[in-house]
């Protein structure tokens, strides 16, 4: 945790379904009483986050496992009848209110700050937003950031015509900088070395998102920007102010993946991770005062 005015910070990307790698991480990171001062997620790392700061070990991974088959919660037949492949009211309102409660009082009570990433459709720019309680009108916000483009409709909101986060911002680490975490561990879910392509969808989404121009330059260009974000996370690593955790190799998950067997391989996966660097990650985070103090 933080000394004096230095924040430590926990920087999660997105990536639907491989945000599953995120998710054994930090279900690491809990079970060994690793906290923060704050956490900024984009997309699949805001949905699947928010469990960090609701101290749920497990429950991304629980309702994930119990709810991968089934169409309440992600089909085709969903994005027909609503507008959403991601059904709105089944993961924002039945699973967090009802099948697996999220833990609202402790969210709201724990003292690290939790910041969402969503895209401005209008401007093409990335909207920040601060969680204090995770409310019906903050879960809003939520699924403003997982909102993937093709498959979601805009979330209208405060004034917002809102998409997906990673839109625009899919490595936050630059934003979380700017307002005093001068330390970072961020949880990537493509492997050191990957490189992202121009979108193949670029002509459909064109199309779709004729409405707003701004959004769809900002996604012909998404794969430069995400390719720059990628280069100056890895080296602010070697600056010493950032620690990143990724795949050892490519995920190979669907973004809407249902098979219970690859969701637990890709969890899975990053609990190996975070297990394997757990040393790095406490040295990372602990104050050098207190490293001294302990020799």
């Amino acid at each position: 945790m933080s000394s004096g005015s230095h924040k430590i910070g926990l920087v999660l990307e997105g990536g639907a379904m491989r945000g599953m790698f995120t998710a054994g991480v930090t279900d690491v990171f809990m079970e060994n009483g690793i906290g923060f001062d704050g956490a900024v997620g984009v997309s699949a790392g805001a949905t699947f986050g928010c469990n960090y700061k609701s101290r749920q070990i497990g429950r991304t991974f629980r309702y994930n496992m119990r709810f991968a088959g089934d169409k309440r919660y992600c089909s085709i037949s969903s994005l027909l009848k609503t507008g959403d492949i991601y059904n709105a009211d089944f993961c924002y309102n039945r699973i967090p209110n009802e099948l697996d409660p999220f833990d609202y009082k402790t969210f709201a009570e724990n003292p690290m700050e939790f910041y969402i990433v969503a895209s401005d459709a209008v401007t093409g720019l990335p909207v920040y937003r601060k969680l204090e309680t995770c409310d019906e009108g903050e879960l809003i916000w939520m699924r403003a950031s997982a909102s993937m483009p093709l498959v979601s409709r805009p979330v209208k909101i405060d004034g917002y015509t809102l998409l997906d986060g990673g839109m625009t911002d899919s490595i936050p680490l630059k934003f979380f900088q700017s307002i005093g975490y001068t330390k970072n561990v961020v949880i990537l879910t493509q492997p050191h070395g990957y490189v992202k392509e121009k979108n193949k969808t670029l002509p459909l989404v064109r199309i779709v998102l004729r409405k707003y121009p701004k959004l769809v330059d900002a996604m012909a260009h998404r794969h430069e920007i995400y390719n720059l974000q990628t280069a100056y996370v890895f080296s602010e690593e070697v600056a010493g102010r950032a620690l990143v955790l990724c795949p050892d190799g490519p995920l190979g998950i669907s973004r809407t993946e249902k098979d219970r067997n690859e969701l637990e391989r890709v969890y899975q996966a990053g609990r190996a991770v975070a297990a394997r660097r757990l040393n790095e990650v406490l040295s990372f985070i602990t104050p050098a005062s207190s490293q001294k103090s302990q020799a």
